[in-house]
């Protein structure tokens, strides 16, 4: 695992991935998202300031978040009320 993540694959609408696939993907992409924050926290605390390597690990955590909440999407049934 480096140290300078990078944007992850976007997810293709194509590909029919079983449950357990998903919900693993899921587990990865929030595990990488908190390692992500983390690291961005780190940075501010030691007072280091790259901000376009901060600015840089925003968009890829946000790129991650955005793909979270895609996929439980697809794991959460529509239920009309």
């Amino acid at each position: 695992m480096t140290d300078d993540p990078e944007i992850p694959e976007p997810i293709e609408a194509s590909e029919e991935p079983t449950e357990e696939e998903l919900l693993a993907l899921l587990s990865e992409l929030r595990t990488e998202h908190r390692r992500i924050d983390t690291q961005i926290k780190a940075l501010y605390e030691t007072g280091v300031t790259d901000m376009i390597k901060i600015g840089r690990m925003k968009k890829i955590k946000l790129a991650i978040k955005d793909q979270i909440a895609y996929l439980e999407n697809q794991l959460t049934p529509d239920i009309i009320a």
